[in-house]
């Protein structure tokens, strides 16, 4: 018990570090070498996007950096070499880069820089293409006010499901006016049974959902099949866009209302976590407190001991067998 509380605790005050960090540091760092900007990304962890601007004016992104700095981490390279072009996939300047580390997400844009574009871009890419939905990833969901296509499968860490999650990446990345995210019923059964879906169900199901308590089934294309998975997507997506919809109620709560209740049980794992941790803190108290006088005790022991016989042996020497008082 006390090893798990302490390695929560290293966790808690890891994240705590790295969010200082993320407010302390600039809105815009300016790099000027291949090897400070393999040192930025790797300070920047993956915890939050990276916009990284190559052969673009600080200016250029200030604002923007600024209205997001919570959310993402921005810097803007001067000096920089052909393999790190070649690293980030771009072939040509002004470019702005954007990735996902967690999930090894990519996207390259070459303006225009002026207007409406570079925000939506930004905004965009807080998210990867192809999102895992989860008690993490839905928080920055509620940030977004596109409508979500959804992939439910059995397992999101199975090989094909995994091959899915390429397949939306693609066809996310030409369909920026939507979200693409996947859900596993292994994963979190509970959302996924708002959508009347279960392990029973024919798999994967497709749908788009509008974030409040309505989805969309398109008819013809309610779920997917092993064999060319990208048109069948392209089907779905060209009925959806058509209207040849059902639309359904959700079950459950809205993204909205997740999102409170994931608040909510994070409030009791919160005060779960301060009780645990005020009673390993008495716990260690009363330890060392019982502790304490025992050390004092053996400090003492060897004082009386030493005193004892250094009187016994005054007494010998003052009284000898031989002597004989008059």
């Amino acid at each position: 018990m006390e090893s798990l509380l302490i390695i929560t605790v290293q966790e808690k005050a890891d994240l705590l570090v790295r969010s200082l960090k993320k407010l302390a540091a600039p809105d815009v760092s300016l790099l000027e070498s291949d090897s400070s900007i393999y040192n930025f990304v790797q300070t920047a962890g993956t915890d939050f996007p990276i916009f990284l601007g190559f052969g673009l004016a600080e200016s250029v992104i200030a604002e923007f950096a600024s209205k997001f700095k919570k959310k993402a981490w921005f810097a803007v390279a001067k000096d920089f070499s052909e393999e790190m072009m070649a690293v980030h996939h771009f072939d040509k300047v002004p470019a702005l880069v954007s990735f996902h580390p967690k999930y090894n997400d990519q996207s390259v844009f070459y303006g225009p820089f002026e207007g409406k574009f570079l925000e939506e871009f930004i905004q965009q890419n807080q998210l990867p293409l192809a999102v895992p939905i989860n008690s993490e990833t839905i928080k920055s969901l509620t940030d977004d006010e596109r409508k979500i296509v959804l992939a439910i499968v059995e397992d999101e860490l199975d090989e094909k499901s995994m091959k899915l999650a390429k397949t939306l990446r693609s066809t996310a990345a030409a369909n920026r006016d939507l979200v693409f995210g996947y859900v596993g019923i292994k994963q979190w059964e509970e959302f996924v049974d708002t959508f009347d879906s279960s392990k029973s169900s024919k798999l994967p199901k497709m749908l788009v959902w509008d974030r409040n308590e309505e989805y969309h089934l398109v008819v013809g294309s309610e779920s997917l099949d092993e064999e060319d998975q990208a048109s069948q997507i392209s089907r779905f997506l060209e009925g959806y866009r058509e209207g040849k919809t059902i639309k359904k109620r959700v079950s459950g709560p809205s993204l909205l209302g997740f999102f409170k209740s994931l608040i909510s049980i994070r409030t009791v794992y919160l005060v779960v976590f301060v009780a645990a941790l005020l009673m390993l803190m008495q716990h260690l108290s009363n330890r060392r407190a019982n502790d304490h006088p025992q050390v004092r005790q053996s400090e003492v022991e060897p004082e009386l001991t030493e005193r004892s016989t250094s009187e016994s042996e005054s007494r010998r020497e003052d009284y000898q067998p031989g002597d004989k008082e008059d």
